[in-house]
């Protein structure tokens, strides 16, 4: 009898409708033909949990060096070749191209002139060649670097022991060995993929390899999660990302190697006939635990029928439920793809592919003739949109046919199925054995999947190494969290000045010695409490921030301050034990121990208290100090309202001058005026300096006068200029902005002057007797330093200089006194002048221009 026939007698029912209820009745089941299969002991295929776990690991630290990133596929598995043919004494392999290109599915012409070259720019493999008869590499001495220089080093993926190195040549023999044919006729069949050669032939080893160490017992790949290319699929995207390429790329490889039998895809079916999740397969894995293929996949069946009237996949089918699977493919939590459970969220989008063969589909029999025969026999109306996807995949319900209230009595659409499935929730479950994991329903938070080693960089693979069998006893969370604690260790030990390259080190050394101290995994009965409180945290000896356990951190030697704690203890009970046989001599030892004892339990408790004092003044005084800083965080903030109302009230000031209102006491325009004036006056100042007699005040205000004019004239016409280059239009249509840029270029015009005024005092007073006086004086001091040379160029030229650099320093100094002189005199007549009345003040006011009169006189 055929397999596919026996599977579909075992999910074969009858659903018969009575007073509501289902009558199931299970179909004969064929007796075993034959004894159960056996595991083939010492298969190269049929690795432990740990062993696969560790090459696995292993394998991808080696394909994850940097020098092997864009690599052609063909060099990454011929490291893998070389690291598996490694011994453990010298590291150095020994292999002729042409025996590499066969492990490889190549030609030996090949293999020298791109993979050994390749293999030698790239790093990672030392290569030493000797030549053959045309001068091409034809014997190989290689050592890959990687392993040889994490040998030793504890926790790494790739120290790998002896024993490991022969579990990896076998399975690489097992899987990709070319076969041999002997001198005395034996021959050596090749590997699960060791005929496949030519084009492709590296990229299908090196896949086959990768799915091999992914498989389980039961052969099943564990696909990845995300989400993936509905058109390709999860397993197509599962070997792409293995292989570290395209989707398409790894569809077809995943093509290739279903097209040798080497892999099967199978695709299970929905009630409705539509494809549901797919799963990959390795049969030789299977094969090597005693396992068939066909004992994971439990198919969904149903009964014979007309396909027109099946319905839509999240409507329930008119068949009983198959067995649930005997291993998760995620999670330790049942999986749900049996017939009575849809298609759940986190599942893959549904294709269109065709099923694999074996898992053909049967059409619901329809006993009726309206619609509600074909959603559950019963002839009720349909249920709610997505029913029943959210009942447990435990199982003991579904496999024995019952089904929950929810789903019997459900809610139509627009009904509150909360409320209907409380039954459900509350007494319909049924109880987890004992020691089992409780079962993922949709009322419960899905579970994160488990994960055979940390994801990430290769830092927290070398960390965790040591607690590898306490990573696997963690569930999805515990992994996320003990992932995250050993991130945090490690960005501690980085911050305390160890390397960033020894911190994975240095962490997984301590995990190994805390492990020691437990005495082992086997006697650690909490992994993750273990691992978070006890493993990866830090114990200080002593008080130095680098000290754990005794060790600094940063250097790997013994702690110092630890050393310093010992011997001053080791002092004091010496000199208690002094003071004791000063004290009390002809004591016996006994005694003398107690009293010892007695004395130091004295000073523990001394420094004790005396810590407690001492901690307890720290805390008041850090207690105030934060009251000070609050004292003056609000003094500073008050004194910051205070600065903001202060400023807010003299921005409210109107201009002093034209009375502009919210100008800060002076508006920009007459800022710029009050500046000009001041100019025009220093103007008249420094023309007065050397064109009038300081004694004649008639004759200063003449100079003065005449100055001030002329730097008016230029004011003007600087505002004019401007005025024409601006146009009427853009000056009239913001009165306040044209007055403040016309004052500007006034202000502008005036320090030009200024300028030009202080250039002719300096070159006038430079020329007064005075400064001519000083220049001679200067003059002959510096000719009389060059009295053997007088004559010299150069001498004349500094003596030059030098009375030029005295003139002008006379010249300053006549500038800044006379102007001193003026200023005082100038003083002196407005203390004289009486102060104006107010209504004077104001008549002068009004009889300023305001900026809407200015801009119309520039518009005209």
């Amino acid at each position: 009898m055929s397999a596919v026939v026996v599977a579909q007698n075992a999910a074969r029912t009858v659903v018969e409708p009575r007073h509501g209820w289902k009558r199931t009745r299970f179909g004969q089941v064929p007796a075993q033909a034959g004894p159960a299969k056996a595991p083939m002991t010492g298969h190269p295929l049929a690795l432990g949990r740990r062993t696969r776990a560790k090459l696995r690991a292993a394998v991808h630290a080696l394909l994850d060096v940097p020098g092997l990133h864009g690599a052609l596929d063909a060099v990454r598995l011929a490291v893998l070749v070389l690291a598996s043919r490694t011994p453990s004494e010298n590291g150095v392999v020994e292999i002729r191209t042409r025996e590499l290109g066969r492990w490889l599915g190549l030609s030996a012409s090949y293999t020298a002139s791109v993979v050994v070259p390749t293999l030698r720019r790239s790093g990672v493999v030392a290569v030493e060649t000797a030549d053959g008869e045309f001068g091409q590499d034809n014997g190989l001495k290689c050592q890959v670097w990687p392993l040889s220089a994490t040998q030793g080093v504890t926790g790494h993926p790739l120290n790998l022991s002896k024993k490991d190195f022969a579990t990896l040549w076998a399975l690489v023999d097992a899987v990709m060995a070319p076969g041999w044919t002997h001198r005395d006729g034996r021959v050596t069949p090749p590997g699960l993929i060791g005929t496949r050669t030519g084009r492709g032939a590296a990229t299908d080893r090196l896949a086959l390899l990768l799915l091999v160490l992914e498989a389980r017992e039961s052969g099943r790949v564990r696909l990845c999660g995300g989400t993936v290319d509905t058109k390709r699929g999860r397993a197509a995207a599962t070997v792409a990302r293995l292989l570290g390429s395209s989707a398409s790329a790894g569809e077809r490889v995943l093509e290739r190697l279903e097209g040798l039998e080497l892999v099967v895809r199978v695709r299970l079916r929905t009630r409705s006939g539509m494809p549901h999740r797919s799963r990959l397969m390795v049969p030789a894995v299977a094969a090597a635990h005693g396992r068939s293929v066909l004992d994971d996949v439990q198919e969904d069946r149903a009964g014979a029928g007309d396909a027109e009237f099946s319905g839509p996949d999240v409507t329930a089918g008119g068949s009983q439920p198959s067995e649930t699977d005997m291993e998760p493919q995620v999670s330790d939590a049942p999986v749900t793809d049996v017939a009575e459970v849809t298609v759940p969220d986190g599942a893959a989008d549904l294709h269109s592919d065709h099923p694999h063969s074996v898992a053909p589909v049967v059409p619901v029999q329809l006993s009726g003739r309206f619609s509600g025969e074909g959603r559950r026999a019963e002839g009720r109306r349909p249920e709610r949109v997505r029913a029943r996807e959210d009942q447990a995949a435990d199982g003991e319900s579904i496999v024995t046919g019952t089904t929950s209230s929810a789903a019997q009595d459900g809610p139509l659409r627009g009904e509150n199925p909360i409320q209907a499935r409380v039954g459900e929730r509350e007494g319909k479950r049924s109880a987890p054995a004992a020691g089992d994991r409780a079962p993922a329903g949709g009322w419960k938070k899905a579970q994160r999947p488990r994960r055979v080693a940390p994801s990430g960089d290769l830092d927290l693979r070398v960390a965790l190494a040591p607690v590898s069998g306490l990573w696997e006893q963690l569930s999805g969370w515990q992994q996320d969290q003990v992932q995250a604690a050993t991130t945090t260790a490690l960005a501690q030990m980085t911050g305390l000045g160890v390397v960033p390259q020894d911190a994975p080190r240095l962490l997984a050394a301590r995990l190994t010695d805390r492990l020691t101290e437990t005495g082992g995994e086997a006697l650690v009965t909490d992994p993750y409490a273990w691992l978070i409180r006890r493993g990866l945290v830090q114990r200080r000896a002593c008080t130095h921030l680098r000290c754990d356990d005794g060790i600094r951190l940063d250097t790997g030697q013994d702690c110092e301050n630890c050393g310093n704690l010992i011997h001053v203890r080791r002092a004091r009970r010496a000199r208690i034990g002094a003071d004791i046989d000063r004290e009390l001599p002809g004591l016996p030892d006994d005694e003398r121990q107690r009293v010892l004892d007695e004395r130091l339990r004295e000073h523990a408790v001394a420094e004790a208290e005396s810590l407690a004092r001492r901690q307890e003044e720290a805390r008041e005084q850090q207690a105030r100090r934060a009251a000070a800083r609050a004292e003056a965080a609000v003094e500073a903030e008050r004194e910051r309202k205070a600065r903001a109302a202060a400023e807010a009230e003299r921005q409210a000031v109107p201009c002093a001058d034209c009375g502009l209102p919210r100008a800060a006491g002076l508006c920009e325009a007459c800022r710029y005026g009050r500046r000009t004036e001041d100019l025009v006056a220093q103007c008249g100042l420094l023309a007065a300096t050397w064109a009038a007699a300081l004694e004649d005040p008639a004759d200063v205000a003449a100079v003065t006068d005449h100055v001030r004019a002329t730097v008016q004239a230029d004011i003007a016409r600087a505002r004019h200029e401007l005025a024409r280059a601006a146009g009427p239009g853009e000056l009239a249509t913001d009165p306040a902005a044209a007055a403040s840029a016309l004052a500007y270029a006034g202000l502008q015009a005036a320090e030009t002057a200024l300028e030009e005024y202080r250039s002719s005092a300096l070159g006038a007073l430079g020329r007064s007797e005075e400064a001519e006086a000083e220049y001679r004086s200067a003059y002959r001091t510096e000719r009389h330093r060059h009295i053997p040379h007088p004559l010299d160029q150069d001498a004349v030229k500094a003596a030059v200089e030098a009375g030029d650099t005295a003139r002008k320093r006379v010249a300053e100094n006549l500038l800044a006194v006379r102007l001193e002189q003026l200023r005082d005199r100038a003083d002196v007549q407005d203390e004289q002048v009486p102060v104006a009345s107010w209504p004077e003040r104001l008549a002068g006011l009004a009889a300023r221009p305001l900026p809407e009169d200015t801009a119309e006189t520039v518009a005209a």
